[in-house]
Formats: structure tokens, sequence, C-alpha cells
């Protein structure tokens, strides 16, 4: 590190006080973007929404394949097959 009038310079003859000062911006800049990342007004109701919507959607689904004809046979099978079993 060499010393020109007041100026320190690293290895690589970059003023150590741009080095320290960029590092202070940085600093800034990601603590800025973590509080930006964190916060999440207005975000909930939407994901909520988005949720619901999926849910009922799977719920439907799975209705439609349940009350089909051949997975409704199936299950009276089971049913019948459990409650006719000899004890």
């Amino acid at each position: 590190m060499t010393d020109h009038g007041g100026a320190r310079q690293d290895g690589t003859g970059r003023d150590e006080e741009a080095g320290v000062t960029l590092k202070v911006r940085l600093r800034g800049w990601w603590r800025a973007r973590r509080t930006a990342a964190r916060r999440d007004g207005g975000m909930t109701t939407s994901e909520y929404a988005v949720g619901t919507i999926a849910a009922a959607a799977f719920a439907a689904v799975l209705y439609k394949i349940v009350t089909s004809g051949a997975v409704s046979g199936a299950l009276e099978s089971v049913i019948g097959k459990a409650l006719d079993a000899p004890f």
C-alpha cells in the first residue's frame, strides 16, 4: 500500500477510500433489495385468490372422476364386498 498525498492506494493502484465508498453503497443497495423483497403488502389477497381457484378446480376435476361410471362402479363393488364379508 502506498501513500500519495493523503490518498492511500492498495496494490492495484485503486484508492482505498473509493473501495470503501463502493462497499458502503453496495451494502445500502443490498439492504434496499432485501427490504423490498420482504415487503408483501397486497400480495396476500392475490395469493389466497389463486390458491382458492386452484383448489376449486382440483375439487371439480376430482368430483368428475369419482362420479364417472367406471370409478362409481368400482367403489360400489369394493363397498359391496366389504359389507358382504363373512366374519
